[in-house]
């Protein structure tokens, strides 16, 4: 019998449907900004803001009546030094907001923090300048990387995700935590995090675009991957499971939809993937102009991710979706 395709009505097309995404997939990030009172919309990214320490918990609470399960916290401090002193502070930014969500809502969601330094330094960079060699000191950016996990674990984070991109980044948080009584935390590594464009409005909201001076580009080039490479790509993310990682990302995701399969075949891994903010900007904004159907391009999109090996996205589109799913 030859292959005939199906002249589906929607509750058969429903039934037959190979991939669904659900609001238990979704992780919403939410900026923290020291020293603001209430929220400031975001301008390059509609509909996203960031919040003062006397608002966030309120985000908090209506991203858990939406039944959204997980956010990712980002911080942007008062004061910026050329390490990034305030991540390592037990009583610093992202601290002080764990433990405010951790005794207000326990665990009625999951607590994930990125774990940088792009936006606690005054330079941009994801951690400690090594200016003879015009990037960032790998070796250097580890041991502080160390202090900042255990900052992030002793406030009380569900899970610690580093986003800096150093060689053996996994290893050494895993040591660190081991070792200090937190074996029990997962790392979701930025396993294979590419050099992007798309990267733009993000810097907005989280006031971290790099600074160009005489030491460091204006680019984070010397350590984010060539998005030509798709072998390296593989080979990034398989390093970090090796390491210890327990979930593992590509970043962003819509134009790296091959990525996202290949690793997933290659690992068997739990993966995660990052909207990033320029994907979601330009959706929103031609949503706002009523150039598409925005609900409808939204869906297809978080539909993709999972089609492509997506356990769970990191998605600014989280609460769009969570409130008509």
């Amino acid at each position: 019998m030859n292959f005939r395709r199906l002249r589906l009505n929607d509750n058969l097309r429903d039934l037959v449907r190979e991939t669904n995404v659900s609001v238990n997939d979704l992780i919403m990030p939410i900026f923290i900004k020291e020293g603001l009172k209430g929220k400031n919309e975001v301008s390059s990214m509609p509909g996203i803001f960031q919040f003062g320490e006397d608002t966030f918990l309120d985000e908090v609470a209506e991203l858990i009546d939406l039944g959204i399960k997980a956010v990712i916290l980002f911080g942007i401090p008062e004061l910026k030094d050329s390490c990034g002193s305030d991540a390592l502070d037990e009583n610093g930014l992202i601290a002080r907001s764990v433990r405010a969500i951790k005794k207000r809502f326990g665990d009625k969601i999951l607590v994930i923090t990125d774990l940088c330094f792009c936006e606690f330094t005054d330079h941009g960079h994801c951690g400690i300048i090594n200016p003879k060699l015009k990037t960032v000191d790998n070796d250097a950016t580890l041991e502080i990387s160390a202090k900042q996990a255990l900052v992030h674990a002793k406030a009380g984070a569900d899970m610690i995700a580093p986003s800096g991109m150093m060689d053996n980044i996994i290893s050494t948080l895993r040591d660190a935590l081991d070792s200090n009584g937190y074996s029990h935390i997962p790392i979701m590594s930025y396993s294979t995090k590419f050099a992007s464009s798309f990267y733009g409005p993000f810097r907005d909201a989280a006031e971290s675009a790099p600074v160009e001076n005489e030491y460091v580009p204006k680019n984070r080039k010397t350590y984010q991957m060539d998005y030509a490479n798709r072998n390296e790509a593989i080979r990034e993310s398989i390093e970090d499971m090796n390491q210890g990682a327990d979930i593992l990302m590509v970043k962003p995701a819509l134009s790296f939809m091959d990525i996202i399969r290949e690793i997933k075949d290659a690992t068997k891994m739990p993966l995660c993937v990052y909207n990033v903010s320029g994907e979601y900007a330009m959706v929103k904004n031609a949503g706002m102009q009523g150039l598409i159907d925005y609900e409808a391009m939204m869906i297809e999109i978080l539909t993709s991710f999972k089609r492509a090996g997506a356990d769970m996205i990191i998605t600014y589109h989280a609460k769009d979706f969570a409130k008509i799913s």
